[in-house]
């Protein structure tokens, strides 16, 4: 197969980007720990290898000192501008753009990788599941349950609003091309969006629109700082993952999609699945109907054959690739040439050294070779 779709050049809302693959948001904890959250010369160096994909969309990022990983990256102070440039100088070096992905961990954040603090959330229930957090995750080394997470008042709410306009500032000011709002996967917004994570009765709880209310004023605020063309939204309406259910996800992306359109975004990112199949459905479609004016970018579980054939159709826009860009720094060139891509050594994803991370060899002649002589 050419991929002569998927490897067209395209735009991302005002971006112009070499190709429809993304590169997934895939948290690597390799920043500073705990309270620094300082990003470092070892992601640059993982984050510019990956160059040829078309947009990079970075870790889940924190925009305050609540953590969920304990050495994700952050963007809530001053010496993170010079530890993303980095990164971001790195990057445009080698031809490529890149997006932050901002988030709040909210009651996925644990207190001994937050200071000591209790977690945040819009309602004081905790995911289910028992031990969830990482032993590489908290402080203590050792795998632990969820705390109950402290319920946000109304006085609060609008300094998380701060935050992510904040975050935004700094990303600018790092030479980010973009940023991207996470809504996904049980943390702060993505709980207030979701019936199983929200028991509010004021405006933040109760009817969808009250419960999108949070995320909305986030998106708006941080396109203030942004144009609107250069922000996307990620959220993940069928996913279960952190204790998440949603009663109608197809009325949530239908809704949320045409208010996403109101705000002229870049791009929606559409996880499309559920990572444990608890819930099933087709969210695409109401997205690709509702979502007006931007880019539909959709993720979970897609091959470079799907991704052409699904762009072909018209069934969405770019598509989001995660696990072979963990494994393959030069996807895209290995497309291009046929070669083989190679499998991802989970043993080692996480952790604080190159091993597992920017460690991963580029195809070579020989490789090319072998894939000649497997065709023939």
């Amino acid at each position: 197969m050419s991929f002569a779709n998927l490897l067209a050049p395209a735009k991302i809302g005002s971006v112009e980007i070499a190709n429809k693959v993304i590169m997934a948001p895939l948290t690597r904890c390799r920043a500073s720990r705990f309270p620094d959250f300082q990003p470092n010369e070892l992601m640059a160096k993982y984050y510019s290898q990956r160059a040829t994909a078309g947009l990079i969309i970075t870790e889940a990022t924190t925009v305050t000192d609540y953590s969920a990983f304990l050495s994700e990256g952050g963007c809530f102070k001053a010496s993170h501008v010079e530890g993303w440039k980095l990164t971001t100088d790195a990057v445009h070096a080698n031809g490529g753009k890149i997006f932050v992905q901002l988030y709040h961990p909210g009651r996925a954040a644990h207190s001994t990788s937050s200071g000591g603090k209790q977690p945040v959330a819009p309602s004081a229930k905790a995911p289910g599941g028992g031990h969830q957090i990482g032993a590489e995750f908290v402080a203590s080394g050792e795998k632990t349950d969820y705390e109950v997470p402290r319920a946000l008042t109304l006085e609060e709410i609008p300094e998380i609003v701060k935050q992510f306009e904040n975050a935004a500032k700094i990303a600018k000011e790092a030479g980010f091309d973009g940023i991207e709002v996470h809504g996904a996967n049980g943390y702060l917004l993505d709980a207030f969006l979701r019936e199983s994570a929200n028991d509010r009765t004021d405006a933040y709880g109760g009817s969808l629109e009250n419960r999108a209310r949070l995320l909305l004023e986030v998106l708006a605020a941080v396109t203030k700082v942004f144009p609107s063309q250069q922000v996307g939204v990620r959220i993940s309406p069928l996913n279960s993952y952190q204790d998440m259910k949603t009663e109608d996800p197809v009325g949530m992306v239908e809704y949320l999609a045409k208010e996403f359109s109101k705000l002229n975004l870049a791009y929606l990112h559409l996880m499309r699945a559920d990572f444990f199949s608890a819930q099933t459905g087709d969210v695409v479609t109401p997205a690709r109907k509702n979502f007006t004016g931007g880019q539909l970018v959709v993720n979970m579980g897609l091959t470079a054959e799907e991704a052409e054939e699904s762009i072909a159709k018209g069934t969405f826009d770019l598509a989001c690739i995660g696990k072979a860009l963990i494994a393959n720094p030069d996807y895209v060139p290995r497309l291009k040439a046929g070669a083989k891509l190679a499998d991802v050594n989970w043993s080692n994803v996480y952790g604080k050294t190159s091993e597992g991370y920017d460690d991963y060899p580029f195809m070579t002649d020989a490789d090319l070779k072998k894939d000649e002589e497997k065709k023939e």
